[in-house]
């Protein structure tokens, strides 16, 4: 099935900001696993077990994080090669997806389903308040986004 070449060069706004959410979200995933995984080895994915099984989880999340890098790169790549990304709502998307996985993480997997903490042997509360301060950046930045890439889609002032 062949597209006509309007459609194919159509803006896809919503599209542009599911797909780059998604990378913002894998992006987020990474960071997280590498920097407090990894690095600082402060918790695993899942610590209510051995550490064989806290290395397993994270392995885990690797692969969910990489299988959504991929699959949102390939996504990104398609609205590109039918020229129908549109780069403000690209970019909101992308902060919207950090600041979703960063408070989705602080909030479900840390308080309600206490897979890990972000910490152990220390004060939890001032890195719960950074944890989820964090996020709620990452998300207000994307909500700026939003509405400044909607406002230039209607034609509105442009800002710098």
């Amino acid at each position: 099935m062949t597209e006509s070449p309007r459609a194919a060069s159509e803006p896809r706004p919503r599209r542009s900001m599911v797909v780059c959410a998604l990378i913002g979200a894998a992006v987020m995933a990474a960071l997280d696993e590498i920097v407090f995984h990894q690095v600082l080895g402060w918790h695993h994915f899942y610590d209510r077990s051995t550490s064989s099984v806290g290395l397993l989880s994270d392995g885990l999340l690797h692969t969910a994080e990489l299988l959504g890098l991929v699959a949102g790169f390939f996504l990104f790549a398609d609205l590109r090669r039918r020229r129908s990304l549109v780069g403000p709502h690209a970019w909101a998307g992308f902060f919207l997806g950090l600041g979703a996985f960063q408070l989705f993480d602080g909030i479900v997997d840390h308080k309600l389903l206490r897979l890990h903490q972000i910490r152990y042997g220390v004060g939890i509360v001032p890195y719960d308040i950074a944890w989820n301060a964090a996020a709620l950046v990452l998300l207000a930045v994307g909500a700026v986004l939003v509405l400044r890439a909607a406002r230039h889609r209607r034609g509105g002032p442009a800002e710098r």
